[in-house]
């Protein structure tokens, strides 16, 4: 589900994204120490793998060339790979509880997971990674060059909050009709809320639920009880 176009604010060191069905979604931003650690991770696998590299290629023909290559292909695919396909995170940024989102919150594509990642070059100017360093330490986001050119940052990744066991216990909810009619538009969003909802925190949930007070007749657990409710009623 697309989020809000709002500007990001920061809150408690924490940005704040909204979602269509009011949903606050917090993302904490990864500093430079965690970041290097990640890094550093990444780049002792890409080592072990390159030696790896250097100890088969000797047995084939033109093995300079195809070890340019693959050192090339290597050092530059697997961050991207790793970030479109492994939902934002390499090897380094997983053990570090990092992952790279774009600016409003979104899983990052080709695109910017390429852009960011070609900016390495600059951001490695004029050695160490100075030039990102500074970036980072002058931007309320610690965003380096790479990700202010690719409008991506990089997070800490939630982890999944404990679910609360309701009455039922773990009993599938019975499922309930709606006491009147709602647009489609609503119906998609009460469906999309319970698909998501392990990846937010109770309190959030409960929020929701006095929300739809006029929906339910109620507030709080009770609200997203019933709720839970409906939303089994659209499945069938």
């Amino acid at each position: 589900m697309p989020f809000l176009t709002a500007p990001l604010t920061l809150i408690d060191g924490r940005l704040s994204l909204t979602t269509p069905e009011g949903t606050r979604l917090l993302l904490t931003p990864a500093g430079p120490a965690a970041r290097a650690w990640a890094w550093a991770i990444d780049f002792l696998v890409w080592l072990v793998f390159i030696v790896g590299v250097t100890m088969l290629l000797p047995r084939f023909k033109l093995a300079q060339g195809l070890f340019l290559i693959v050192l090339f292909a290597s050092y530059w695919g697997y961050p991207i790979l790793c970030e479109v396909y492994c939902r934002g995170q390499t090897l380094g940024k997983r053990i570090m509880g990092l992952e790279v989102r774009r600016a409003n919150g979104l899983p990052v594509g080709w695109r910017d997971s390429t852009l960011r990642n070609l900016m390495l070059v600059a951001d490695f100017m004029p050695m160490l990674y100075a030039t990102g360093l500074l970036a980072m330490l002058f931007d309320r986001q610690f965003r380096r060059l790479g990700d202010i050119v690719a409008g991506t940052l990089v997070v800490y990744r939630d982890k999944p909050p404990v679910r609360h066991t309701t009455a039922a216990g773990d009993e599938p909810v019975a499922p309930q009709p709606l006491p009147f009619p709602l647009p489609p538009h609503q119906q998609r969003a009460l469906a999309d809320l319970f698909e998501r909802e392990s990846t937010l925190p109770r309190a959030r949930m409960e929020e929701l639920g006095d929300i739809a007070e006029p929906l339910t007749g109620a507030t709080g657990a009770e609200s997203l009880e019933r709720l839970r409710a409906f939303a089994a009623g659209l499945r069938l």
